[in-house]
């Protein structure tokens, strides 16, 4: 889902009011309601149910083209806003939202009824389908932008602010003696340290909805770890494993803020922090096509992960990519012998794009 019209991008940008027609959750559940209210219409007007269902299958054609046909065009129209970032007032974005399926709906009805392919395509002129189609245009961007606000401000935000409140404290104070220990004997890198915890903060205090590049995401998470590394020594040992991911796509690929991180500081103090041995918190980071995998594997000591623990940061995280992509982002977690695993799934979105 995209974010809310008040809502503000990274790059500083509002973010556009037409609903994210690219988008499969965006797509299935305005084809599941057009089908549906044109399924309701055509029993109510036969005299039968059997009759209803076939004057439905006939009219499916039309249907199906008509709103996948709208729901491509809305889609880049909405990415041609977000490119041009020049502010379109939203009651334009509104009327595109009435007018393209209006007029896409009419052409098609037009061509149908000119040519008879579709049986019965004549019961319905081009004026009528693209009045029926500019109504369900406004009622869909309407619901969409009220799902999308209902998502956004109040639920996720307190849980996130709640999730940073509980981590806060532990880690400033671990944080800071650790680079008390080292002021004397390694002055600079005490220095390095509280720098490192400085530009965490930073980002730690910025609205949960801002987006970030792979690589800042990645270089936040490095700062973090060496923070860590400082307190742990040699207990904590990291794998950075990357597939398919060049300097390009960390420059370009758009993630949201403090995606990865929790989930290393999970792995730390549940994985890493009850060891007595040095272990191996593994980080992967893949590309496929137009998604993006993160994976983080850590061990845990015991006949259980500390999952309690795990789960304020987990539910956030979900409730955060269901913000931002509805349908087609997953987190998934899973748990092996000695190993606990959280795998993030999530679309390739170019920074610009």
């Amino acid at each position: 889902m995209p974010l809310p019209a008040a809502s503000v991008t990274a790059a500083g940008s509002a973010e556009p009011v037409i609903p994210d027609c690219c988008n499969v959750g965006v797509v299935f559940r305005t084809l599941v309601a057009v089908n549906a209210l044109a399924l309701a219409v055509k029993l109510l007007q036969a005299p039968g149910w059997r009759l209803g269902l076939l004057a439905f299958v006939e009219a499916s054609m039309l249907v199906e083209l008509s709103c996948l046909w709208s729901l491509f065009a809305l889609c880049g129209v909405r990415r041609l806003i977000r490119r041009v970032g020049a502010g379109v007032p939203a009651w334009v974005q509104r009327s595109a939202c009435a007018a393209i399926p209006a007029a896409v709906t009419g052409i098609i009805v037009h061509l149908f009824t000119a040519s008879g392919v579709v049986p019965g395509s004549g019961a319905i002129t081009a004026g009528a389908g693209a009045l029926v189609a500019a109504l369900l245009g406004v009622l869909a961007q309407h619901y969409f932008e009220l799902r999308t606000r209902a998502y956004s401000p109040a639920l996720v935000e307190a849980r996130l602010q709640a999730l940073q409140a509980r981590i806060r404290p532990h880690f400033l104070f671990n944080s800071l003696n650790a680079a008390l220990s080292l002021i004397r004997t390694e002055p600079r890198r005490a220095e390095t340290v509280l720098e490192d915890l400085a530009d965490l903060f930073r980002v730690l205090m910025k609205d949960p909805r801002n987006m970030t590049t792979l690589e800042s995401e990645i270089r936040l998470c490095e700062q973090y770890l060496s923070i860590e590394k400082v307190r742990l020594g040699e207990r904590l040992q990291v794998r950075w494993e990357m597939e398919s991911i060049g300097d390009e796509v960390l420059r370009r690929a758009r993630v949201p803020v403090l995606l990865l991180q929790p989930l290393l500081e999970n792995a730390v103090r549940y994985g890493v922090e009850p060891a007595v041995v040095p272990v191996e918190v593994v980080v992967r980071v893949a590309r496929a096509v137009d998604r993006i995998e993160i994976t983080v594997v850590n061990p845990f000591a015991g006949d259980k992960p500390a999952v309690d623990g795990n789960h304020m940061a987990l539910d956030n995280i979900r409730e955060r990519l269901a913000l931002l992509y509805d349908v087609e982002a997953q987190l998934t977690t899973a748990e092996r012998p000695g190993q606990f695993e959280v795998r993030i799934r999530f679309p390739y979105v170019r920074e610009g794009a």
